[in-house]
């Protein structure tokens, strides 16, 4: 029996704290719902628009976006999580007419709203978010590969690994924004200092732009 992975996700997640303005590079402007977030367990409805960046801030509405962008919206998808266990996730993604896709979101759902930068750096590619609304001023790095992510180049702008810290999955701070609890997540930070998974084999730290 063969195996797939077309339906997983192999990925490693790190909080940055400020993004350079070098890499703030191909945007795409993403918002989405969640109509389910229990236990790892989601369903989320996905638009975006391609080549488009908003700025999001603390200020920034993802009912407004919608109102203001809506024809602007190329791709929507549907997808169903399992929970993550050591940078693998359960994911099945279908895509969805991005006019039905709008009119979900709109509708219904816990949102988020972000920008997401794609960027290459060292030997992967690396998709950046960067939060607006009561997700600000949350910044995420993500490597994601099609396999597991080994031996991995970490740039020095991740401060900290979050790749099994459910509190930063997009469907927890769909209901619990990082907004709530980024203080208390900051002196934590402080307590324990810096954490970067050593079970995928050596670690790199490679020097941004």
């Amino acid at each position: 029996m063969s195996t797939s992975y077309s339906d997983f996700e192999f990925e490693r997640r790190f909080l940055v704290r400020r993004l350079p303005d070098v890499l703030r590079d191909a945007p795409s402007l993403i918002v989405q719902s969640y109509f389910l977030s229990d236990g790892g367990y989601a369903l989320r409805v996905r638009i975006q628009a391609g080549g488009i960046d908003v700025g999001v801030d603390g200020e920034s509405d993802p009912a407004e976006i919608i109102a203001a962008h809506r024809e602007q919206f190329d791709f929507a998808a549907v997808t169903v999580k399992g929970p993550s266990a050591g940078g693998t996730r359960y994911e099945a993604e279908r895509q969805l007419d991005p006019l039905v896709g709008v009119e979900l979101v709109r509708r219904g759902g816990a949102r988020v709203v972000k920008t997401r930068y794609a960027v290459w750096l060292g030997a992967d590619g690396w998709s950046v978010d960067v939060f607006g609304g009561a997700n600000s001023p949350l910044v995420v790095a993500e490597c994601e590969r099609s396999g597991p992510v080994t031996e991995l180049q970490i740039p020095d702008f991740c401060v900290t690994e979050i790749t099994d810290d459910r509190r930063f999955s997009n469907e927890s701070l769909a209901v619990g924004p990082y907004g709530q609890w980024a203080a208390d997540h900051a002196k934590e930070l402080a307590r324990t200092g810096p954490r970067f998974r050593e079970d995928f084999g050596e670690n790199q730290r490679l020097e941004s732009p």
